[in-house]
């Protein structure tokens, strides 16, 4: 496994930076950032930096495990993780049709295998994971079918 990590600071233009940094990590592993899995790895990767720059307040640190090449991805899973130094634990929101936020974590629960938060002295960490080799990835929905949630 490789472990990358990217320093995140507290300005929103963060969460673009942080897209095009896993996008070209991912395709040093060997993993097509538009294909089914980058795709969504992306998108997991945008909704956890957004939520640490609007709702933490304080730089945080994008932490990606990847396999170090397509060959050992089998059986593998990829883990995102996001570390904050706010204590505060992060809240699934029950967003509105009309909410143009509030659906983060609703999407992180809905397309990784896996997530969840640790607490410990220096914040938080909040982390998914994707099983590299999942033969029924599904691209990640279009945004106005998650408006009808």
């Amino acid at each position: 496994m490789l472990q990358v990590q990217l320093e995140i600071g507290t300005d929103p233009m963060e969460v673009g930076r942080a897209r095009r940094w896993a996008r070209s990590r991912l395709a040093g592993c060997g993993i097509s950032a538009d294909g089914p899995l980058g795709e969504t790895l992306i998108l997991l990767i945008s909704e956890l930096v957004t939520n640490a720059v609007v709702h933490a307040g304080c730089p945080s640190v994008l932490r990606m495990l990847l396999p170090a090449r397509q060959a050992e991805a089998e059986g593998c899973a990829v883990r995102v993780e996001v570390a904050d130094g706010s204590t505060r634990a992060p809240c699934r929101r029950h967003a509105g049709g009309d909410d143009t936020g509030g659906r983060g974590l609703e999407l992180v629960d809905g397309l990784a295998d896996r997530w969840g938060w640790d607490c410990d002295a220096q914040g938080k960490r909040i982390w998914c994971e994707l099983d590299a080799q999942r033969p029924t990835h599904a691209a990640p929905p279009p945004v106005a079918a998650l408006n009808t949630v």
